[in-house]
């Protein structure tokens, strides 16, 4: 069993991926991305992928810190890698290498799968009725909705309301696992 991952080196991987299999990835495409490979893991080991927390934000779901990673790129499809830093010195660090097969297999099916849709698409995809950016957004309304955290045990419970498969086997390896996203 893994911990979760820092969210920006699987926004590395799914990067990586994207690029070799030829489509360009903006930071809104890569969020999304992002959220549904994480509420497919997320649903299929009921253990989180990435670690920190996602927010509902105007156009989506958004990781906080996979977005800061990758605002310089602007609507433009993203062309480098995220990095980290060193707590004592300041200096940029690289970032965990992700090599689990089942994650690299989730992440290529997510690609292969949304990685070419239209952002607005997509965006539709992660504000589906009932789904977990939309019951935070509808529970607020009268509050300001944007930027309140959408919690894994959110994500557990009412993701099943988007209407997405990505062909993936199941990641328990059970071949009678029978959930939405295998």
């Amino acid at each position: 069993m893994n911990p979760a991952y820092d969210p920006r080196a699987v926004a590395n991987l799914m990067l990586d991926e994207a690029e070799r299999l030829g489509v360009g990835l903006t930071n809104l495409v890569l969020q999304k991305l992002l959220y549904f490979s994480h509420g497919i893991y997320l649903v299929q080991t009921k253990m989180p992928l990435v670690s920190g927390y996602f927010e509902a934000w105007q156009y989506g779901p958004v990781h906080p810190t996979a977005y800061r990673a990758f605002k310089d790129a602007g609507s433009r499809p993203i062309e480098f890698r995220a990095t980290g830093r060193d707590a004592l010195t300041g200096r940029p660090r690289a970032l965990q290498t992700l090599d689990d097969p089942r994650l690299v297999r989730l992440l290529q099916q997510v690609v292969l799968s949304y990685g070419s849709m239209p952002p607005g698409h997509l965006v539709n995809l992660s504000h589906a009725k009932d789904s977990p950016w939309w019951y935070v957004v509808e529970r607020a309304k009268a509050e300001v909705a944007i930027g309140l955290r959408i919690t894994d045990n959110l994500i557990l419970e009412r993701f099943r309301h988007h209407k997405m498969s990505v062909g993936a086997e199941p990641l328990s390896g059970d071949p009678h696992d029978d959930t939405p996203f295998a």
